[in-house]
């Protein structure tokens, strides 16, 4: 997958969720998209020489429901240390980052995602699989990525209009007339 589609879901998270107290709505934004995007990190794995199908490797332990949840944990930690309520953000944080994986295996190419590590190394793919697996790295920009990018964002659309989709004004309280 491009990103087209965790960028969906974390700007779509973050307009139907509040931020909490004392984080702003761009902070908010940029960290769900962030949170969305996190478990791609293991593509570094590539340039270490760690082989795809490696629990370490692309779409392994880092797109995990397990470590989603450690991830949520740690943030929710540092929200408490900071005087947040970190109950909300390890949920959301959490939920976020475990659609990552989640979409992923409804891709039709790669080897599957390692959603139950550490407890499994089986990579899972979902029965119906209707999103094109795109090219990494730079082949993203080709024709062929391209392609699979149009494709994502119209079948994304549904999210992308709740991200955008505009907040009511705060009602106001009526005037006294006197």
């Amino acid at each position: 997958m491009p990103g087209i589609g965790h960028l969906a879901v974390g700007l779509a998270a973050a307009r139907v969720t509040q931020p909490p107290a004392g984080i702003g709505q761009l902070r908010w934004t940029a960290l769900l998209v962030g949170a969305s995007f996190a478990p791609d990190a293991d593509v570094v794995a590539f340039s270490l020489g760690i082989p795809y199908g490696s629990p370490l490797g692309h779409r392994g332990a880092l797109h995990s429901i397990f470590i989603a949840g450690v991830c949520g944990a740690a943030v929710g930690l540092m929200a408490h240390r900071r005087g947040l309520s970190p109950l909300s953000l390890v949920l959301i944080i959490s939920a976020v980052m475990a659609s990552h994986g989640i979409l992923d295996a409804f891709t039709d190419g790669g080897r599957g995602v390692a959603l139950l590590w550490p407890f499994s190394d089986a990579r899972y793919f979902a029965p119906w699989r209707p999103i094109p697996v795109s090219p990494l790295g730079m082949g993203v920009f080709s024709a062929h990525g391209i392609r699979v990018m149009c494709y994502e964002i119209l079948l994304f659309l549904p999210l992308f209009a709740v991200a955008a989709w505009p907040r009511s004004a705060a009602r106001q309280p009526p005037r006294d007339r006197a």
